[in-house]
């Protein structure tokens, strides 16, 4: 019977090196906690340890509204438990604050995000292939580098292409084969958000859109661009919330890691 006393002795004795140890330790665990359910207590935060075993990815650390002796408390915590860490929507006062307590970390301020891999392994793409993350105009890139950051984060190579909006179409053609070689595409777009609908209907891989609140008076925020993503003609497009690069990075890293599973023999 394997239990922890069991392969402490090994070890000790010689019979049983580090690496088949963690193995070993790591399968107990799972054994003890079959559907991942180790919790953190920070008090203010219950953080969720057992994520990145249940779905592939830790938790990612949601900056707004936290104060940054919390979200400080949480990424040292995280740490210990995962070799990279992801924060969003962390402002520059936040991060300079962070960034002082914890050696180590980039903060990418276009995108609003903190990164920090434990070493250069982690932070190598895990897999063959890319996603591709498009955007309509410069005005949108804080929209998509979220994106492009959270995707890198899960491991996944990535290609930009940025400021290839309807408003100069052949900026887009010119980058189409880039585009059609991905296994997922990310589409950020504020305004009418037409480039979606243009894109889905010249690919032959899922489309995510995230409308941006990128726009003048008529736009409302992004919700004439959700709208638009919404009622797009073009199949394959799946829309997610409003200036949501994470959630559409997230998204498109499941599907391009998902597709190199099914084709691995």
């Amino acid at each position: 019977m394997i239990n922890l006393e069991s392969i402490l002795k090994h070890v000790r004795s010689g019979d049983l090196d580090v690496s088949e140890a963690q193995k070993h330790l790591e399968a107990l665990i799972s054994k003890q906690s079959p559907v991942g359910d180790r919790v953190e207590d920070l008090g203010f935060a219950q953080l969720d340890i057992d994520r990145e075993r249940r779905t592939g990815f830790p938790e990612v650390i949601y900056g707004e509204s936290k104060t940054s002796e919390q979200i400080t408390a949480i990424f040292q915590k995280m740490m210990l438990h995962a070799d990279r860490v992801l924060a969003t929507r962390i402002s520059k006062e936040k991060a300079e604050y962070i960034q002082q307590s914890i050696e180590g970390i980039t903060y990418h301020s276009e995108a609003r995000v903190l990164t920090w891999f434990q070493n250069e392994a982690a932070r190598q793409p895990k897999s063959e292939g890319y996603i591709a993350i498009v955007c309509a105009g410069t005005s949108d890139l804080f929209v998509a580098e979220e994106a492009a950051l959270t995707a890198e984060g899960m491991g996944c190579r990535v290609e930009r292409v940025y400021d290839v909006g309807v408003a100069g179409i052949h900026r887009l053609f010119r980058r189409l084969d880039v585009i059609r070689g991905a296994s997922a595409i990310v589409v950020a777009a504020g305004m009418e958000g037409a480039l979606v609908s243009v894109l889905g209907g010249l690919v032959s891989v899922p489309v995510i859109a995230v409308p941006t609140s990128v726009g003048y008076g008529a736009s409302f925020h992004g919700v004439a661009a959700l709208l638009a993503m919404l009622n797009s003609c073009a199949p394959g497009v799946s829309v997610v919330n409003i200036d949501n690069g994470f959630g559409a990075g997230y998204n498109a890293a499941l599907i391009h890691k998902n597709s190199i599973k099914r084709d691995q023999p």
